[in-house]
């Protein structure tokens, strides 16, 4: 056997080190796909909805064995401390809550209430927080002051949009109040609540059997109550969204599968 033949044609005709000599081309192809896609994605980026943006990314984590359950906190990173920036992250997990809370924050930015209206989640649900100072009530009242009805309105539209049970709990500061109407700040903090209510009963149309209202004064601030800025931001009325039946069974049904899973492993 001639050294030609045994080497497998040494005129490049498809032999071992002919095909080596080009497999350079297939590390050149590849750098190309992904420069390509690299600048896909950065066009794409820089066009595209930020809060849609970041529900695709939360479910490529998901996807990929990322978090899927979190604890109580603002639904994105805000601008700074003491934010009331109703941004949105990943909130697919809450199933028709995700649309709710995308519309609002939509609904905040365009009217700039961002310094009255927060969003946050927790174990119950999502939770707009109110703030009462100008927004809804004077100081020391419970009576709704005429500027809160355009934000009331946009609320009770989204609550009759899903069936959800809904609380409205009332908030205030550590500054003690002592009237003829409110002895204290529990009884304010609940007649606050009570109005709230009977707004989404009576002008908002939301069905009375889906709502309850609780009233938990200074005990449960946002913020230490250290300053007047503080005091502002705990004074409040919180409309908590609860999770429905379908969505807290589909939330353990998840646990119990990644507990499930982890066992076997």
């Amino acid at each position: 056997m001639s050294l030609k033949s045994k080497g497998g044609g040494g005129d490049g005709g498809g032999g071992h080190d002919g095909g080596g000599m080009l497999r350079w081309l297939l590390t050149y192809a590849d750098m190309i796909t992904l420069l390509m896609a690299f600048f896909i994605m950065m066009y794409s980026m820089s066009i595209l909805n930020l809060a849609k943006f970041q529900q695709v990314a939360f479910s490529i984590r998901s996807g990929f064995g990322g978090p899927m359950e979190g604890g109580e906190g603002i639904l994105i990173h805000g601008p700074g401390p003491g934010s009331m920036q109703p941004d949105i992250l990943g909130l697919e997990q809450y199933g028709q809550l995700a649309g709710t809370a995308e519309r609002l924050a939509e609904y905040v930015a365009e009217r700039g209430l961002e310094d009255s209206v927060r969003m946050r989640v927790d174990e119950r649900g999502l939770i707009i927080s109110l703030v009462t100072d100008k927004v809804l009530f004077e100081r020391g009242s419970a009576s709704l002051r005429s500027g809160s009805r355009e934000v009331l309105d946009e609320i009770a539209g989204l609550l009759r949009g899903i069936p959800n049970q809904v609380t409205v709990e009332g908030h205030t500061c550590d500054l003690p109040i002592h009237t003829a109407q409110f002895p204290s700040n529990w009884e304010l903090s609940t007649a606050r609540a009570t109005q709230v209510i009977r707004y989404f009963i009576e002008q908002g149309q939301v069905p009375a059997k889906r709502l309850a209202a609780a009233g938990y004064a200074d005990s449960r601030p946002l913020e230490p109550n250290t300053s007047e800025a503080t005091r502002a931001r705990n004074r409040r009325v919180d409309v908590v969204i609860l999770r429905s039946s379908q969505e807290r069974w589909s939330r353990e049904q998840r646990r119990s599968a990644a507990t499930t899973g982890d066992h076997q492993r």
